[in-house]
C-alpha cells in the first residue's frame, strides 16, 4: 500500500480565510497532486475545527480552523486525521464536538482521542487489497491529553503504549506510530526520546514519526523500524521566524516493500509547495548530515548545545514561581514543566543533580 504520512496542519491567521474560501490550489499548489496519488493518507490535525472562542487555560496560543478545513482534507485524499496533540482540545468540549461533527460530515476518520484515558487507547486499523495497517497516534503530556474522568487526546504511556503496539503487531501487517513530542525547535532527540522510540521499535512498530517540534530533525533505522525524530510542519504558516519552521517532510511509505522516502516541502506566502532545485538539495543535505551525527554520537552534542541556549529562558520562568508576589499563572508554569516530557528532558540537562559529579573521577 502506498501511504503518505503528513505532519502538522493548522490554518493560521495568514491562511484561515483561504481555507474558508477553499482555495485549495493556492494553499497546496503542487503538493495536491502528490496527495491525490496516495492510497492512504494520515495527517496530524493540530487544531480544533470550530468557531468557538472560549479556550481552555493553558500556556501558548489556542488554535482553531474553519469547518471548510475538513472538506479540503477530504478533497486532498486524506483518510484519517490524528487528534493526539497539544492543541486539539484548545477550545474545550465545544471545540471537540465541533471538530468531530466537521470530520464526520466530511467523511474523515480520526484517531488518537477518547472519552477518557482508557477509551483514547483505541488503535486505528485500515485494510485495503489484503493489507492491514495500524495507526497509533499518541502525544506527550501537554494540556490536551485524556485523563481518567475527562475526554482528551491519547497520551503516550511508557507501559500502556508499548503494550498497545505489541497488540497492534498481532493484528496488522504494519504498525505506524505518530508520536507528538520532542522539544520544539530542536533538531535532535533527547536521550529519553531516543530510548522511547527504540522501545516502540522493539515492541513492533515499523515506522515512528516524531511530530510537534516544528522543524526537520534526523532519521535512523533501528531494529528494522524507520524512526524520524522531527518531521517538521506541513501546513502551519507564518507564526514565527524560528529556524526550521518553514520546511517539512511529507513521508512516503510503502507498506509492502517497507521503503520510505522523505519529500521536502517549503512554506510560501499563502501556502506550501514541494521544495525544488537547490532548496531541496540543501534541505536533504542538512538532513543527511544530522543522520550521520546519530550514527557517530555527535547528536548528543547538538542536544546539549540546544539545552544551553534555552537555559536562561527556563531559569527566568522558574525564578518567578512560588515566590512572594508571584501570580497563580506564574506558579502554574511549574506544574506545566513537571507534566510535560519535553520540558522534563531540558530541565534534567540544565539542572544536573550531584549524582552526575559525585566520585566521577574515581575518588
Amino acid at each position: 500500500m502506498k501511504t503518505l504520512l503528513i505532519g502538522d496542519v493548522s490554518p493560521s491567521k495568514t491562511s484561515k480565510e483561504l481555507f474558508r474560501k477553499k482555495e485549495v490550489d493556492t494553499l497546496f499548489t503542487n503538493v495536491k497532486d502528490l496527495m491525490l496519488k496516495s492510497e492512504f493518507t494520515f495527517v496530524n490535525l493540530e487544531c480544533a475545527i470550530t468557531e468557538e472562542t472560549q479556550s481552555i487555560k493553558k500556556f501558548g496560543p489556542p488554535l482553531s480552523a474553519p469547518v471548510e478545513t475538513a472538506e479540503i482534507l477530504k478533497e486532498l485524499g486524506v483518510t484519517v486525521c490524528g487528534l493526539s496533540n497539544n492543541h486539539t482540545f484548545d477550545l474545550g468540549i465545544k471545540g471537540h464536538e465541533d471538530t468531530k461533527a466537521a470530520l464526520d460530515a466530511a467523511g474523515l476518520d480520526y484517531t488518537g482521542w477518547g472519552d477518557n484515558y482508557e477509551d483514547s487507547r483505541k488503535n486505528y486499523y485500515y485494510e485495503k487489497n489484503g493489507e492491514k495497517i495500524c495507526i497509533i497516534a499518541v502525544c506527550e503530556h501537554e494540556y490536551s491529553y485524556a485523563i481518567e474522568n475527562r475526554m482528551g487526546a491519547r497520551p503516550f504511556d511508557e507501559f500502556d503504549t508499548i503494550d498497545d503496539i505489541r497488540e497492534a503487531k498481532k493484528n496488522a501487517d504494519r504498525v505506524i506510530v505518530a508520536y507528538h513530542g520532542g522539544k520544539e525547535y530542536c533538531r535532535y532527540p533527547s536521550p529519553r526520546l531516543m530510548k522511547v522510540c527504540h522501545a516502540m521499535a522493539k515492541a513492533g512498530a515499523d515506522v515512528v514519526l516524531c511530530q510537534h517540534t516544528h522543524c526537520i530533525g534526523c532519521y535512523e533505522e533501528f531494529n528494522g523500524c524507520h524512526i524520524l525524530y522531527g518531521q517538521g510542519n506541513f501546513h502551519f504558516l507564518g507564526l514565527t521566524d524560528k529556524e526550521g519552521w518553514y520546511t517539512g517532510f511529507v513521508v512516503e511509505y510503502d507498506t509492502k516493500s517497507h521503503e520510505i522516502n522523505f519529500v521536502p516541502t517549503r512554506v510560501l506566502s499563502n501556502g506550501i509547495s514541494l521544495a525544488e532545485g537547490e532548496d531541496k538539495r540543501d534541505i536533504l543535505e542538512c538532513f543527511r548530515k544530522r543522520n550521520e551525527e546519530l550514527k557517530n554520537g555527535e547528536w548528543k552534542k547538538g542536544w546539549l548545545e540546544f539545552c544551553e541556549k534555552i537555559r536562561e529562558q527556563y531559569c527566568s520562568h522558574i525564578a518567578k514561581v512560588c515566590v512572594p508576589g508571584s501570580t497563580p499563572d506564574q506558579d502554574a508554569a511549574l506544574g506545566h514543566y513537571i507534566d510535560c516530557e519535553a520540558h522534563q528532558d531540558v530541565l534534567r540537562e540544565i539542572f544536573k543533580s550531584w549524582n552526575y559529579t559525585n566520585c566521577i573521577d574515581g575518588k
